[in-house]
């Protein structure tokens, strides 16, 4: 998978891409695994088109574009850019191949079961990009997913760099930490960005690197220690940090609107809170993430019992 200084140097200046086949040693749905790092349908740094997913992605090389497609052979990944060979290091991670299911046991429950057998190929993916992973989980505190698609789409257009290649639509790789620290406080609210976020988002941006340090040198019990230690990160924003840029098989997202409801219907016929959630989900410790991956995957979903939460637009304050 890693390829040699000259390769990384044509890579850099040709319009050709890199391309590798990952083989990997179990079964691997592409679209289950890696398509759910998209931030809503018009997320600049992931687009699905057809059966192929576009990742734009900031390595140490430089900015690279993915383009993942399953074959029968495995999962075929190009990609273009400086950071085109570092990128296609990253392919195996993604297509979670660090996923460790050991201990888990789906017997536990019929529908848990059942989605397993059916979903033979879902993995849970791991990006590496932490910073990323938490200014994306940051905007989504307390908003509606319309809201924070949106913000994110806005501010990931306008200061992150274009993706290079052929992609279906203009792509952008997120912006690294130190320009998130600089984005002035009327571009958020112009975002639709509360105050409190934006403080958040640039708060954690002047310790970006010794974040993503600290959390991959942690051990996986610690790692939620290190982001709630940081001023307006709580459980929630820790938990789905952890589950995009580590691929934690154990992280709860506590605080969600929808998951708790979702999670004790799902098991128990019934919407719980999140106390319940815990309780039902703690025969799985250790594999908790794995078991609500599982229950979206069965398509099971509490009916719904009212309108949606309505989207508050506090630019017009």
């Amino acid at each position: 998978m890693t390829l040699t200084t000259d390769a990384r140097s044509d890579a850099a200046a040709s319009a050709h891409p890199l391309e590798t086949v990952y083989r990997p040693a179990r079964p691997v749905d592409l679209l289950g695994t890696v398509g759910i790092l998209r931030r809503g349908p018009n997320d600049p740094t992931t687009v699905h088109d057809g059966g192929v997913i576009w990742r734009a992605v900031r390595t140490p090389c430089g900015i690279a574009t993915m383009a993942l497609r399953a074959s029968a052979d495995g999962v075929r990944a190009s990609a273009w850019g400086p950071g085109a060979a570092a990128a296609l290091d990253t392919v195996p991670d993604l297509c979670g191949a660090r996923d460790d299911d050991e201990g888990f046991d789906a017997a536990r429950h019929p529908l848990i079961a059942d989605a397993a057998r059916r979903n033979p190929g879902l993995r849970l993916a791991r990006t590496n990009r932490v910073f990323d992973a938490l200014a994306g989980a940051i905007i989504e505190q307390k908003v509606t997913g319309l809201q924070a698609f949106g913000a994110w789409r806005h501010l990931v257009s306008r200061f992150g760099e274009r993706a290079p290649g052929p992609t279906p639509r203009p792509m952008h790789a997120a912006p690294d930490a130190a320009v998130w620290r600089r984005i002035p406080s009327w571009v958020w609210h112009r975002a639709g960005v509360e105050p409190s976020q934006s403080k958040t988002v640039a708060r954690a941006a002047e310790r970006g690197e010794s974040i993503e340090r600290a959390l991959t040198a942690a051990a996986p019990a610690a790692r939620d220690r290190v982001l709630t230690s940081i001023p307006g990160i709580g459980a929630w924003t820790s938990a789905e940090t952890r589950i995009r840029a580590l691929g934690d098989p154990d992280a709860v997202s506590i605080g969600d609107y929808h998951l708790s409801h979702e999670v004790g219907f799902a098991l128990t016929g019934s919407r719980t809170d999140d106390d319940g959630m815990l309780e039902l989900l703690e025969p799985w410790a250790g594999q908790r993430q794995r078991v609500i991956r599982l229950i979206f995957a069965s398509g099971v979903r509490e009916p719904r019992r009212g309108p949606r939460l309505a989207p508050e637009d506090h630019r017009l304050r």
